[in-house]
């Protein structure tokens, strides 16, 4: 039994003519009879009586009319739903990133994926890399994009590095130079005041580590922000701040000056549960996403910025 046999059969049963029935069909009627004749063969039984000319449904016929226009409806209902989904008319994405990449690539990308597919629903996370990992493992997010690297004690995540960034310092362009030369060390931060991100900030604990390493404890001249907080304290004069050098763009009120000896990095990545395949329209946004930075040209990403083959990396807490 064929779909085209019953699409036949239901073509006839409705205009009770089999001439007009190829018509509907679009085939030639000795095709469209043959069909009927095989499906009543294969059947066991007529499906059609054919008296005088009248075109009626035997027994058989009055059977399977309400199966076959049911087969018919969800197939065509299983077209569609496939055709939806594969054409990404409609879903969602649940995403999660941190706020310096929601203020820099990450908005170019979205607005990307919204113009090629204005039916999928974006809903965005704002959050730092531990809480992302949080809200992934309790099945809040489809993925997240975070800094690498990360220790959890959640569910296993699969991790793929995209990007690696340099850190820089962020002064105001209204103040000098926080040094003579063109780029500074750690070591330079030791005396100047820095603006603070809160407690759980990624930057926060990168920047505290790294002077620390260097064998100081920063001087804080307030502590406690967000990304564009911090930003806005450093333009009103402040204090210095670590940052990713992509929030700077489009910020003419501030500088940002490389660190050198050593130059902190930071990896991005995005992650899932390893546990949970995610969805069609999640991986949609992954490779959209992919695509978006592999179109940007060289001088756009900048000096500090650096492409990576997204490669998984295995479970998050594999650090």
């Amino acid at each position: 039994m064929q779909l085209q046999q019953l699409a036949y059969f239901l073509a006839v049963a409705e205009t009770r003519h089999f001439t007009r029935a190829a018509q509907v069909s679009r085939v030639a009627q000795p095709s469209l009879s043959k069909q009927i004749r095989s499906l009543e063969q294969e059947l066991g039984a007529p499906l059609f009586s054919r008296a005088r000319g009248n075109i009626t449904l035997t027994p058989a016929g009055e059977v399977l009319l309400p199966l076959a226009q049911r087969i018919i409806t969800d197939t065509e209902t299983a077209r569609r739903s496939v055709a939806e989904l594969a054409g990404m008319r409609k879903g969602r994405v649940r995403l999660g990133a941190t706020p310096s990449l929601c203020a820099g690539l990450l908005a170019e990308a979205l607005s990307e994926f919204h113009r090629r597919f204005p039916g999928i629903e974006l809903h965005v996370e704002e959050s730092g890399s531990r809480d992302l990992i949080g809200a992934l493992g309790r099945g809040e997010l489809d993925l997240a994009v975070i800094i690498l690297p990360l220790h959890s004690n959640d569910p296993a995540f699969v991790t793929a590095p995209i990007l690696r960034e340099s850190l820089v310092v962020a002064s105001a362009r209204s103040a000098p130079p926080p040094c003579a030369a063109v780029s500074m060390r750690v070591t330079d931060l030791r005396h100047q005041p820095l603006v603070m991100f809160r407690r759980g900030y990624d930057l926060r604990e990168s920047t505290l580590a790294a002077c620390r390493e260097a064998g100081f404890e920063p001087r804080l001249s307030i502590e406690g922000g967000e990304m564009d907080a911090v930003l806005r304290f450093v333009e009103a004069g402040l204090g210095l701040a670590v940052v990713p050098s992509m929030v700077l763009k489009n910020r003419p009120g501030l500088r940002g000056t490389p660190l050198a000896r050593p130059r902190l990095l930071r990896t991005i990545a995005l992650a899932h549960r390893k546990d949970v395949e995610p969805s069609h329209t999640a991986h949609a946004f992954r490779m959209e996403l992919l695509r978006f930075l592999a179109a940007r040209p060289t001088s756009e990403l900048g000096d500090d910025l650096e492409l990576l083959s997204p490669e998984p990396a295995g479970s998050a807490d594999d650090g």
